[in-house]
């Protein structure tokens, strides 16, 4: 599947095993070349609209490389949104405490901004999933902390983690949406290149 591909060197531009590991389900040939870039973004812009920005943003600093004509580039960044706050990732034991209270007992927005680039062609797009998570007492937030130390997931939490496993009481969208990428979608889109 995905023949179309077989004339592009495709790079991932992300240093995330889960992202790696959904794009390696996919069964096409990838190298991993995340760069270092800024996250920041303009204070007054749309939460929902985040991820899309910083995955181009991701996705520009690939345009200062020397690029072959037959290169393509994927990048992505998610956030997690509760009460049209930005949950990112946690700076330490506490704060990840305070992000996992948070989303106990309550639905929440897991968001994917994904880019695909050429030399010469672009396509954004994001996925939205919503996760409702049940109630999660302080031991069960010190256990999960403790034995799997979330600190480069944002909303400190894994899905496909224990948290996860006793946590997550439904989704509406896609899992792997909730994992970093939206991988049946990246699928389809990259079936028109």
């Amino acid at each position: 599947m995905l023949d179309n591909l077989k004339k592009y060197n495709i790079i991932l531009g992300s240093a995330s095993p889960r992202r790696q590991e959904l794009l390696r389900g996919i069964n096409i040939d990838f190298e991993v070349l995340p760069l270092s870039v800024d996250e920041d973004y303009p204070t007054n812009l749309n939460p929902h609209d985040i991820p899309e920005y910083l995955a181009v943003k991701k996705s520009d600093a690939y345009l200062k490389l020397p690029l072959s004509d037959n290169t393509l580039i994927i990048t992505a960044d998610t956030i997690v949104i509760i009460d049209n706050n930005i949950l990112g990732k946690p700076t330490d034991k506490e704060e990840a405490k305070a992000m996992l209270r948070k989303l106990s007992d309550r639905t929440h927005d897991v968001i994917t901004g994904v880019c695909i680039r050429t030399k010469t062609n672009r396509k954004i797009f994001k996925v939205v999933s919503s996760v409702r998570f049940s109630h999660i007492s302080d031991a069960e937030i010190d256990y999960y902390l403790d034995k799997y130390a979330p600190y480069d997931k944002a909303g400190s939490y894994g899905v496909q983690e224990w948290i996860g496993y006793v946590a997550v009481e439904d989704i509406q969208g896609s899992y792997f949406n909730v994992m970093g990428l939206p991988i049946q979608r990246l699928y389809h889109e990259l079936k028109s290149w």
